[in-house]
């Protein structure tokens, strides 16, 4: 997964860090014209047309497992896993995926107006998913860029969090030097700094727990936590005590219950629909057919 910084020429400052996620598909299009020359009959012409047209779907740039002709190599010079055709026949996919919602819907059609030639070379899908989901997904991408054998990575998940919640947070300035964070005992909402300690109020700090033991425990099983490894019922110990827990939701309800109320809450509402913008970037996949549809044609 790439940064909102590594994109080729696509101004993306006006978002929020933990709206935008930025994703890179190889597509191998001399496995593609094999496809149509040797196994439908086609002749060159009538395959690049049709290649040349091809709408793409997310499953399909964006699965973990991804199927001929699309794959993933982050080496310099890779070769196509299906067919070992050389990097020259490799065509690159952007995917920017943004969030909707309030704070990004505004950026987003600017962004939108401000791509060149924008029906042409690129390709705009809308979905649907829940709040819910959407959590999920952040965790899940979340997880897979931390080093759980650094304990480094607690002070990167408050990041991430703070993040996401407060989308102009500057991140990188608010956690240069940073130490330590401590629950705060003066504090009733928000955080603060102090020298190399971040200082969270009880119901954020409530909130980092939650998201470190659900990271940790998808990641390692480990249910690791700024308080060391909770169990479950510490877990949510915690929780209520830094009021995350109203009391008409939490009467009656059993531990899993409770954890599915909590990670609602945090995650803005559970079925709650959420609509993702996908980007895609068409225009080194529109250079790379018209190279390779001439070493077919010749």
């Amino acid at each position: 997964m790439l940064s909102k910084n590594d994109s080729r020429d696509i101004d993306l400052s006006r978002f929020p860090a933990a709206a935008i996620t930025i994703d890179t598909t190889q597509l191998c299009l001399s496995c593609l014209f094999k496809l149509f020359t040797k196994q439908m009959n086609l002749a060159p012409r009538t395959a690049y047309s049709e290649i040349k047209r091809y709408v793409f779907s997310v499953p399909e740039l964006t699965g973990k497992e991804l199927a001929r002709p699309f794959f993933r190599n982050a080496e310099k010079n890779p070769r196509c896993p299906s067919c070992n055709a050389a990097r020259r026949s490799h065509a690159r996919l952007d995917i920017y995926r943004i969030e909707g919602g309030k704070q990004t819907d505004a950026a987003r059609r600017a962004l939108v107006k401000s791509l060149p030639k924008m029906a042409e070379n690129f390709q705009i899908i809308e979905v649907k998913t829940t709040r819910r989901a959407a959590f999920y997904e952040w965790l899940d991408a979340l997880g897979h860029t931390l080093d759980f054998a650094d304990d480094s990575w607690l002070i990167s998940t408050t990041r991430a969090l703070l993040e996401r919640r407060e989308p102009k947070l500057d991140g990188a300035e608010i956690f240069s030097g940073v130490r330590a964070v401590r629950r705060s005992q003066r504090l009733t909402e928000g955080w603060e700094r102090d020298g190399a300690r971040l200082f969270l109020s009880p119901p954020l700090y409530g909130e980092t727990l939650l998201v470190q033991y659900l990271v940790s425990r998808a990641q390692t099983h480990g249910g690791l936590t700024l308080d060391g490894r909770l169990t479950l019922s510490e877990l949510l110990r915690r929780l209520r005590h830094a009021g995350l827990f109203a009391a008409p939701e939490s009467a009656g309800a059993d531990q899993f219950e409770l954890l599915e109320q909590a990670i609602n809450k945090l995650a803005g509402g559970g079925d709650e629909t959420l609509k993702y913008y996908y980007v895609i970037d068409r225009r080194d996949f529109l250079d790379k057919v018209k190279s390779v549809y001439s070493s077919f044609a010749t």
